[in-house]
């Protein structure tokens, strides 16, 4: 993108270093292969507040380019958006393969000189201006700019660290959670919509003083998995706790509750209604409303003791308070992180104050440029993560064009 929008403003003799064989490739795999482009989240002022790191530092970056900015400008290199109901934007096509190619063409049509399988080693800043730069292999080149957009590679961090930046640690983001030995494993595949968590950790070490316990809130859908819990509020909850995560061996208790945020008196009228209208049929059979997933309710019953041929009607008070305090406040210990590496996204990189988020200039050394996950931006699932790479890659590019 900053190549691209830098060709089109006009400057010329732009290289693109790719260290391997095949370009674009994390957005050949996203999304399951589809590719989620951004989010229809219109105003920049919401937008923001779907970046755990980054957040209203993004505000002046996301005047000038969001999402509307990002669905004009596939649009106008010949990709058609489709929103879909929960708000992801993708291609028409339902194929990354779309997007690879669309940026691709936009490359070569504006004059971009693309070369793969040639890694940036070292950049040394010239006396005066510019960079002389060493490839593997052993080649040298010069540039008078030089945009890094490494992404999460330990490469990228390396290159800035040499000419003068620091470094917030990197940690995982955007994962699923374990929860080792739970009988709610014995759920695997029960999806409910919408569930409120809260993650309640440790005290951050870090804080002194003793500190106080920390905790962190998330709604929306939840997945019960093999190993844990997954789901879109799974993974938002990972990501803005992830340092706290980290810092706590990621061991905590998560709080589920099942309702969704009803209250006690709003479950006791539905337990009432239940009583009154359903009276003979058996707890089995009827559940207190229907969006609540019967494997769950029954294994709800049999955590309790309770016969789930039962009549309703039958049901004492105290065995309902039992059950609506299950369904509002299910309690498990989280063990880890779940097996399979879903952490697409990593939390730390370049410190936001290194960089002039107008121009994603560098503050430390002028004519260098950062974008994307190299810096410390992250956002949550649902296409947030490409939106910042699209904005901040477009910023460097036009800034390149005017200096």
């Amino acid at each position: 993108m900053a190549a691209i929008a830098a060709a089109e403003a006009g400057v010329r003799n732009i290289v693109l270093l790719e260290a391997t064989a095949e370009p674009l490739h994390k957005v050949l795999i996203s999304g399951g292969g589809r590719c989620n482009v951004t989010h229809a989240c219109w105003d920049p002022r919401a937008l923001v507040g779907h970046y755990p790191r980054g957040g209203q530092a993004l505000r002046g970056p996301f005047s000038r380019f969001a999402t509307g900015d990002a669905v004009a400008w596939f649009d106008a290199h010949g990709l058609e958006l489709v929103e879909e109901a929960d708000g992801r934007l993708f291609p028409r096509s339902n194929r990354s393969e779309s997007v690879v190619a669309t940026l691709r063409r936009a490359a070569l049509q504006a004059g971009v000189q693309l070369h793969t399988g040639v890694a940036l080693q070292q950049a040394s800043p010239r006396a005066g201006s510019g960079f002389d730069l060493r490839l593997r292999g052993g080649q040298t080149m010069a540039a008078d700019r030089l945009v890094l957009a490494t992404g999460s590679h330990p490469s990228g961090r390396q290159l800035a660290a040499a000419l003068g930046h620091g470094l917030v640690s990197p940690v995982p983001s955007l994962f699923t959670l374990a929860l080792a030995g739970d009988p709610l494993l014995e759920l695997a595949g029960v999806v409910m919509d919408p569930v409120e968590l809260a993650l309640h950790l440790p005290a951050d070490p870090q804080a002194g003083g003793g500190g106080a316990e920390q905790c962190f809130r998330q709604r929306g859908p939840v997945l019960i998995t093999h190993w844990g819990l997954s789901g879109p509020a799974t993974l938002r909850l990972t990501a803005f706790a992830a340092r706290a995560l980290k810092a706590a061996g990621y061991r905590g208790e998560l709080r589920l509750d099942w309702s969704g945020g009803q209250s006690q008196q709003d479950l006791d009228a539905l337990f009432a209604e239940a009583k009154r209208v359903q009276a003979k049929r058996q707890l089995a059979n009827w559940r207190p409303w229907p969006a609540l997933s019967r494997r769950l309710w029954l294994a709800l019953l049999q955590r309790h003791g309770l016969d789930p041929q039962q009549r309703w009607a039958d049901l004492a008070k105290r065995h309902q308070q039992l059950l609506i305090t299950a369904l509002r406040d299910t309690r498990v210990a989280v063990t880890g992180r779940g097996p399979f590496g879903e952490e697409f996204v990593t939390a730390g990189g370049i410190p936001l104050g290194e960089v002039n988020l107008a121009t994603m200039e560098s503050r430390q050394h002028a004519g260098l440029y950062l974008a994307g996950e190299l810096l410390d931006v992250d956002g949550v699932t649902g296409g947030f993560n490409f939106q910042h790479c699209w904005s901040s890659g477009w910023l460097a590019g036009q800034a390149l064009a005017t200096e």
